[in-house]
This record gives structure tokens, C-alpha cells and sequence, in this order.
């Protein structure tokens, strides 16, 4: 596996084409040490569920991904947001 490359299932690597180094994390790194506790709490909540990702054995199959690329890509006009259900739902209990 190649520098800035992490496996991510199937056998297949997701490689990212900028690698920081050691010293620009850091800098990040004391950068948030300088915020308020409460972004300091975020950004660690972010970097523990990164953690769990990582641990969690569940992977979408190349099918499953393909699919949700495909409806991001070209969001079904036929479907309504959940809200809208509810709302419509609500309307005709009345």
C-alpha cells in the first residue's frame, strides 16, 4: 500500500493525493489548542469517530457504492424528504 493510502474493503485502497507531514499536523494540532473547549471537545468527538470507522468491519460493496454515487449524482425527482411524509401524513389524520 502506497504513502497516504488506506485500504478501505474489496481490496481496494483510497490514496489521497496531498500527505501531510508530521510538523503541518502538529501545527493543526497546536492550532486547536488554542480554541475554546468546547471546539476542542468537536474535534476530538470528530477524531474519535474517525477511530470507530476505522475498528467498524462494515463496508459498503462495490455495488452499494456505486449506488449511493449514483443517487447523489441524480437525486430521484419522484421521492420527498421525509419531513414531507410526516407532514402530509399528519394532514390526513386530521
Amino acid at each position: 500500500m502506497g504513502r497516504g493510502c488506506k485500504r478501505i474493503g474489496n481490496g481496494k485502497q483510497l490514496c489521497y493525493t496531498h500527505v501531510m507531514t508530521r510538523e503541518q499536523v502538529k501545527a493543526i494540532l497546536d492550532r486547536v489548542l488554542t480554541w475554546p473547549p468546547e471546539r476542542q471537545a468537536d474535534v476530538a468527538r470528530v477524531v474519535e469517530v474517525m477511530e470507530q470507522q476505522d475498528k467498524s468491519e462494515l463496508r459498503l460493496s462495490d455495488a452499494q457504492a456505486a449506488e449511493v454515487r449514483r443517487r447523489l449524482a441524480d437525486p430521484n425527482p419522484k421521492t420527498i424528504p421525509a419531513e414531507e411524509v410526516f407532514k402530509r401524513y399528519r394532514a390526513s389524520d386530521a
